[in-house]
């Protein structure tokens, strides 16, 4: 690797306290540089770490050959492994099979990774190919064979002509809502939070969400449930649970805001004929409470939504003979769970050449950390990539989708997920940065932050990459009728006004409160919510807003699908009753 000097190396091994005077030493160090690849600072880094498990060994060319020996032996033990895939249970009743969950293998220096666990890396000089832009010189073969290309799987509304045909319209407007664009771009500490502050956010949910509540139901006021009364009471709290477990209805509490009391009130549900909660749900419940010790319910109150987007200024701006917008959106992962190969995103782009959208929406995960050879890749990453890292794979695959949509035209929007390993793993979270894209590309790539709200040619779209139905499908508990479990989660989502209402969230969710008060919260209620999800796709009507699971563009080893929608705003009102402006959805199989 060119600029490395032995004077590099000596100063980074002194800001580690280890003074190196043997020239030997020093040349040795430069020509394992030279041989791997790797910069000064990383062979230092790299060292310190392998002495350090060694019981800090002294810095000689017999113990430096060691090393590299060690990192030749693992290297080679790479190409002989077969990872090991176990099936997902959990929501399967509801949820599309797939085989793409894998236990995350524990691998340390002193436990070392096993031949079997350690699988499918691939070999060092075959990272990336510039011809077919892949990590891995084998394509998944599951994949290669998947049948029912191009099937639609879901639909929703009337598509006229014979069949999804975008224009790759550069003129549609894609904007951030309410000047959203410097949200979370600029430098901050995030997770640096007190306990009071997150208290002080989530009263200030329940009080915004009551108020709501109390004013569209015509309550007169809210009595604290800890005190005795013997006449029929409403109560304002937040949903919870009496223990580490998994909610149900034996266990539901009722913590009560700040102002009365903030006390947990044990809830019986045996008077609810229909009800549905979620732990941090903000209710008002209305029932008996004589001991002041259990809340009898007899009637709950779940939330009330947001208003639509509408404004006099868009709608003198609309033409009736306006042309519908074609958006298309995918959800990462982007390659299948056996192999590192693109293929799933290059076959994306080209039907993003075919049915030349107006839009194209992608979700993160882009290198996905839950994939098993990412996870092992990451011990293993430094020895075998010599240049590379996460960032620049993440960033050649945006430059091949950038590079390969340029001839159409569409405008590009990137989304990035919590499953992105080389970006912040924090929600909210802040946008992609690409100092390196070109001028002519700058007007037609949007950065959004996840989670965000858009507006595309006057329609709006709340978008979240973040598994919130499976979080939520597996803690909400229900006795509802006639009623199915995603639509309830959907409904949720835009009557507490949320894009993430479960409290505490996923273990997997690394939440910053302050900032989700400020950019995790719906502005609105969208005309099209679209939430992809492990579970299985679906477009549903929900209280007006069409809400959308894409699915994800893979599924374990095979093909997923993404979804298209056509949208247009100047639709006329029936009998004063709003319409909604996706004209018709649908979910396509890759």
């Amino acid at each position: 690797m060119a600029n490395v000097t032995s004077e590099k190396i000596k100063d980074e091994l002194e800001t580690f306290d280890i003074t190196c005077e043997d020239d030997a030493v020093l040349d040795k160090m430069m020509e394992q540089c030279l041989c791997h690849r790797i910069k000064g600072e990383d062979i230092v880094n790299e060292w310190v770490a392998f002495s350090t498990t060694k019981g800090l060994l002294k810095l000689t060319v017999n113990n430096l050959e060691t090393f590299e020996h060690e990192v030749s032996k693992s290297s080679k033990n790479v190409n002989r492994i077969k990872a090991e895939e176990e099936e997902e249970n959990l929501l399967d009743s509801y949820s599309t099979p797939a085989k793409g969950s894998q236990k995350r293998a524990l691998t340390t220096p002193e436990h070392p990774q096993s031949k079997r666990s350690a699988a499918r890396l691939p070999s060092p000089g075959l990272l990336l190919s510039p011809a077919s832009f892949s990590p891995c010189a084998t394509p998944s073969q599951k994949y290669s064979m998947r049948g029912a290309r191009g099937e639609v799987v879901a639909m929703f509304g009337a598509v006229q002509g014979p069949r999804w045909s975008g224009k790759g319209q550069t003129a549609v407007q894609v904007d951030l809502l309410e000047g959203r664009e410097d949200s979370l771009t600029s430098s901050y500490k995030y997770m640096f939070q007190r306990l009071r502050d997150v208290r002080d956010v989530l009263t200030e949910k329940i009080e915004v969400l009551g108020e709501e509540l109390r004013t569209h139901f015509n309550i007169e006021e809210f009595s604290p449930a800890s005190l005795p009364a013997q006449d029929t009471i409403s109560v304002l709290g937040q949903v919870c649970c009496d223990s580490n477990g998994k909610l149900n209805a034996q266990s539901v509490l009722l913590e009560a805001s700040q102002e009365h009391g903030a006390r947990q009130v044990p809830v019986d549900l045996s008077e609810l004929k229909d009800y549905s909660l979620f732990p941090g749900q903000v209710v008002v419940m209305e029932g008996m409470s004589t001991s002041g010790s259990r809340l009898v319910a007899s009637k709950l109150y779940e939330g009330v939504p947001l208003p639509f987007y509408s404004t006099s200024e868009l709608k003198q701006e609309m033409n009736e003979g306006s042309e519908p917008v074609m958006v298309m959106v995918a959800c990462g992962p982007y390659t299948p769970s056996d192999s590192l190969a693109y293929d799933p995103l290059i076959d994306l782009i080209n039907i993003i050449n075919k049915d030349r959208p107006d839009v194209c929406i992608l979700l993160g995960p882009f290198v996905d950390s839950k994939h098993e050879q990412i996870e092992v890749f990451s011990f293993h990453f430094f020895y075998m990539a010599g240049d590379e890292t996460f960032e620049t794979i993440f960033h050649k695959c945006v430059d091949s989708v950038v590079d390969g949509t340029r001839g159409t035209g569409c405008k590009l929007v990137l989304i990035p997920s919590q499953r992105d390993v080389h970006h912040h793993y924090i929600y909210p979270q802040p946008p992609f940065t690409l100092p390196d894209l070109k001028k002519d590309d700058v007007q037609r790539v949007t950065l959004a932050p996840e989670p965000c709200t858009l507006l595309i040619g006057g329609v709006t779209l709340g978008l979240t990459s973040t598994d919130i139905l499976f979080h939520m499908g597996a803690e909400e508990i229900s006795s509802a009728t006639g009623s199915d479990r995603f639509s309830r989660i959907m409904k949720h989502m835009l009557t507490q006004r949320s894009f993430y209402p479960l409290y505490p969230p996923a273990e997997e969710v690394n939440m910053d409160y302050e900032r989700f008060q400020q950019y995790g919260l719906l502005p609105l209620t969208p005309d099209v919510l679209i939430a992809p999800s492990e579970l299985r796709y679906f477009i549903k009507d929900v209280i007006g807003c069409v809400c959308v699971n894409p699915g994800r563009l893979t599924k374990g080893q095979v093909g997923g699908t993404y979804g298209r929608l056509l949208l247009q705003q100047n639709l006329v009102q029936e009998e004063g009753k709003r319409v909604n402006p996706c004209l018709a959805a649908q979910v396509v199989k890759i």
